[in-house]
């Protein structure tokens, strides 16, 4: 909140200069004002500001208004008067009559009083230049003379004064001369003593290192002598030093090959329950068709015997149709991006299975 404008008397003001000046204070020149202060007034002023909030609470107030109302300031005196915000202005004008010119003032000259009396002096009377004039110019000379000896005087004791100051400025920097470089010569020769000092430092740290190292070396070898042998055959019985081709053969080709020859074994299993499960459909339906021939027929069965003969060639045809079948699914659920060597194995397991198939099947 803004501090609020103090007015105060005029013939209070210590500003305000009357009586005596010799009591004046004087006012700081420095406008700045001091913190203290204003730090003392702003709590003085807080603590006013606490103590006029303090009583505005502690005084009775009225309740607050019904919902809907409001309180409104009422005029309980004998007379009633208008109250409003704004206070009526007039303006009103007025004039006066014009000044006269006035003439100046007229210069004031007083008047004469007493009487007026000559007296007549003839020339050569009162002052002859000639015998007057002896003292005067004895004494300027004179002090023409005194005042050019001691210009003189004074000149020469500068020119001794500046010829000892040159004297004592060359003195001077001739011993500032020596001084730097004494010192310049004492700075080299305690650089020069800890260059050498650290060299010493680190000739002996690098002999220290080296005498370790090779102490740790000669233990090493000592100590490994023994190890490194004994290591070495821990590796090799745990299996760190290996054949790598029998690696090879033991990781790639015996899993691929034990594959191939489940896979092989899988297709012949398959074709022999297909050949199985076409036997015996073939058998259900011969066993069909013989219960239903009429007894004319079985007469004359003796005369057509061959035809059992005959039906062994359609199921053998049938059973290799079959397994051509398989072999051919089988052949095209195989991968078909495999390396050279192993498509050759495949083809050659592939004719093995077929001669043994057909061994299988004139069996």
């Amino acid at each position: 909140e803004k501090e609020p404008v103090r007015y105060a008397n005029l013939m209070y003001d210590r500003r305000v200069v009357r009586g005596n000046t010799y009591a004046l204070q004087v006012i700081p020149v420095s406008t700045q004002p001091n913190p203290l202060e204003i730090q003392r007034q702003r709590e003085a002023w807080k603590r006013a500001l606490a103590r006029k909030r303090t009583r505005e609470q502690m005084q009775p107030r009225t309740p607050d208004p019904v919902e809907g109302r409001e309180h409104i300031h009422v005029q309980t005196e004998l007379y009633l008067e208008e109250i409003s915000d704004r206070i009526i202005e007039v303006d009103t004008e007025c004039q006066t009559d014009a000044f006269l010119d006035r003439p100046p003032t007229p210069l004031f000259i007083p008047a004469k009083t007493g009487k007026d009396v000559a007296t007549q002096i003839e020339e050569g009377e009162l002052f002859d230049f000639d015998v007057e004039v002896k003292p005067v110019l004895e004494v300027l000379i004179g002090k023409t003379v005194e005042q050019a000896l001691l210009e003189v005087m004074e000149e020469e004791e500068l020119a001794q004064l500046w010829a000892h100051q040159r004297a004592y400025a060359e003195l001077r920097n001739a011993e500032l001369a020596e001084v730097q470089r004494l010192e310049e010569q004492d700075r080299r020769y305690r650089e020069e003593k800890e260059r050498r000092k650290l060299q010493h430092m680190q000739m002996l740290q690098k002999q220290k290192e080296t005498t370790e190292k090779i102490a740790a070396r000669a233990f090493a070898q000592r100590y490994l002598a023994d190890l490194i042998p004994s290591v070495f055959n821990n590796l090799r019985e745990s299996g760190f030093f290996y054949d790598p081709i029998e690696r090879d053969i033991e990781t790639e080709f015996l899993p691929w090959l034990m594959t191939e020859v489940e896979e092989t074994l899988e297709r012949k299993v398959l074709g022999r329950i297909m050949l199985d499960s076409l036997i015996c459909a073939v058998v259900e339906k011969r066993l069909d068709a013989f219960s239903h021939i009429p007894l004319s027929d079985q007469t004359e069965a003796p005369a057509e015997e061959p035809r059992p003969t005959n039906a062994a060639p359609r199921v053998a045809g049938e059973t290799d149709a079959a397994d051509q079948l398989v072999t051919e699914k089988e052949e095209t659920d195989q991968p078909v991006a495999e390396e050279q060597p192993s498509r050759h194995i495949s083809f050659r397991l592939d004719e093995s299975d077929e001669v043994g198939t057909e061994d299988s099947e004139t069996e």
